[in-house]
């Protein structure tokens, strides 16, 4: 049997630091025999088209988006029963140029919850913030606001620069943000509207619809950053996961939208 050589290019996937300097170099190596990935049928829904995802290449295909804004809550919580209302205590987001596929810049803080100000011992185990993390900290309007303020000092808001959420589920933007929202009586963003959720563009890449954070990171052979729920550590792992799908090939489009503000 005749065996065909083909290219097999290694990447660095993992984070660098925010003031990213020129690309590592690449090295090309040989492999004997090419396998192929097999992908499962995934029904996309109706508003966002899909690329499957192919063999690494680099450069990476190009996005349709300038960049991508990660984005991982962390919010109140008890382990046997349900807050009602439950309220964001951590909000970052981690922005990651579209081209680069780097980390650029960071906007994290800690949130004040107001209903229940007090957080619950499984809280802390599960996220790592303690009382004292959330005390005197701006309350969920003001750090919306600075969210808004940040997010125009990047560049993002007012220019032609597109950008997309990225979440790791559709929780982050589909119920917790919005419902937040409607409990204070506040106005939802319409740039939160939209979404990719990462489990989403991994299942089809590689064919399996992950379980969690942690088994995308396994299937990608990828090292875990940081504390598993810690928002920050989060977003910095899904920043990780979406350069690797993107170098696999994967065209970012929304898989999640708000059309009107839930009532």
């Amino acid at each position: 049997m005749l065996l065909v050589r083909k290219p097999l290019f290694l990447l660095c996937c993992g984070l660098r630091p925010l003031t990213g300097g020129a690309n590592s170099s690449i090295t090309a190596h040989k492999m004997l025999n090419s396998t192929r990935t097999k992908h499962s049928a995934i029904t996309a829904p109706t508003l966002c088209s899909r690329q499957k995802g192919s063999p690494r290449s680099f450069p990476p295909a190009d996005q349709d988006f300038d960049f991508f804004l990660v984005l991982d809550f962390e919010a109140t919580c008890d382990q046997h029963k349900q807050i009602v209302p439950q309220e964001i205590i951590e909000f970052p987001i981690v922005k990651v140029g579209g081209k680069s596929l780097e980390i650029e810049s960071m906007f994290h803080r800690y949130v004040q919850p107001t209903t229940h100000p007090e957080l619950t011992t499984f809280c802390t185990q599960l996220t790592g913030i303690i009382q004292s993390m959330v005390d005197n900290q701006p309350t969920f309007e003001q750090v919306l606001q600075q969210a808004e303020k940040w997010m125009k000092t990047e560049g993002l808001l007012g220019s032609q620069q597109r950008f997309l959420f990225v979440t790791c589920g559709d929780w982050d933007l589909k119920v917790m943000l919005p419902g937040q929202c409607k409990h204070l009586g506040l106005p939802l963003p319409e740039y939160f509207r939209n979404w990719v959720n990462i489990k989403k563009a991994y299942a089809q890449t590689v064919g399996d619809f992950p379980r969690d954070l942690a088994s995308m990171l396994k299937g990608l052979q990828l090292q875990h950053v940081g504390r598993h729920h810690s928002g920050l550590d989060d977003c910095k792992n899904i920043a990780a996961i979406l350069r690797e799908l993107a170098v696999r090939n994967y065209i970012f489009k929304p898989t999640g939208c708000l059309r009107t503000h839930p009532t």
